[in-house]
């Protein structure tokens, strides 16, 4: 479909070319009635000003784009909580959208922003370097997420996923266990391909003897407890299990205690993030501090939307080690 031009703007609105220009660029002259139908108009076409102009009504609304892979789960209600926090402090608003992990749907989405919102949010580890850089808007400040190392020379910032994975692996080592299997994210996502990597190479460093094993997940609940069926029903051995994310994580845990297994004493289990959950199951993790993540990509979007000046590059963020009950030293 082709973009929205100025004079569709001026029939839909009834008004001349020039008054829309007027009534776009916030001139006085012009009257309020005449300024909201314009703006009606443009808004409801998706209409955005050439050479980097601003639509009116979302320069007045203050109001940001966030675009992400899901809204459902603690990781993403928590980035989005401190996203809100960060943007209510510098008085803007979210408009959030779902990508449902569906690569073909990031265009759509992010062009559904234009017109709507001063600037984008956008986290998208499952979409590819040349996807993403041709679905971002040209016209639209952003910031990136966990995107594409590619990236990181634009706006960006990103989880430090390798060294979380050898901060889990060493820690499982230096408490005796050797057999460590990951359940790994969804192939494609970045976050999970950095994790095995990270995976990987911790073994070769810790455990150069053992044969390390990764069993694929999607990043769920359910595929946790499936991979923990897996290892239960096999015949390799297994006295830790590292997901990918906590949720994964929580599904070990559930399926090998509903197994009769003791965590650790039979399994270690850890994960990544530190979701809130992870507390209260006692969840050895590696922690990203997320609310604080999204604070901060908020607070380096608005930064650019009110001219201040800003760094280009990416931001890269390292996890820390929270250890907890569910990987105790071993006796043995």
């Amino acid at each position: 479909m082709a973009e929205a031009t100025i004079r569709d703007v001026a029939r839909r609105a009834e008004v001349s070319v020039a008054s829309v220009s007027r009534a776009l660029n916030g001139h006085d002259c012009v009257r309020p009635e005449t300024r909201d139908r314009v703006i009606a108009a443009a808004v409801a076409l998706g209409y955005v000003p050439h050479a980097g102009a601003r639509s009116l009504s979302m320069s007045r609304a203050h109001a940001i784009g966030v675009v992400l892979p899901d809204l459902h789960g603690e990781f993403f209600s928590e980035c989005v909580r401190g996203m809100d926090r960060e943007a209510n402090r510098r008085g803007y608003l979210l408009l959030l959208s779902n990508l449902h992990n569906d690569e073909s749907k990031a265009a759509t989405a992010l062009r559904a922003m234009r017109g709507r919102v001063d600037g984008l949010l956008v986290m998208a580890p499952h979409i590819s370097a040349g996807a993403l850089g041709r679905a971002l808007p040209e016209s639209l400040p952003y910031v990136l997420i966990n995107a594409p190392a590619e990236f990181d020379s634009r706006p960006s910032l990103r989880v430090d996923n390798v060294a979380g994975a050898d901060v889990i692996v060493r820690h499982l080592v230096d408490n005796g266990y050797r057999h460590i299997v990951h359940v790994s994210g969804a192939e494609g996502n970045i976050d999970a391909q950095e994790r095995v990597q990270g995976y990987l190479a911790a073994m070769r460093a810790y455990a150069p003897d053992i044969e390390p094993r990764v069993i694929e997940g999607d990043f769920n609940e359910d595929s946790g407890i499936a991979a923990a069926r897996r290892i239960l029903a096999g015949s390799e051995p297994c006295d830790a299990i590292f997901a990918a994310n906590d949720m994964m994580a929580i599904g070990c845990l559930h399926e090998l205690r509903n197994a009769g297994k003791s965590v650790p004493g039979d399994v270690a289990v850890a994960g990544f993030d530190d979701v809130p959950l992870a507390f209260y199951l006692a969840l050895t993790t590696a922690r990203v501090d997320i609310a604080d993540m999204g604070a901060r990509a908020v607070a380096r979007l608005v930064d650019r939307l009110e001219g201040k000046e800003t760094p280009d590059g990416g931001e890269l963020h390292r996890p820390v080690l929270v250890a907890r009950d569910t990987t105790a030293r071993r006796d043995h």
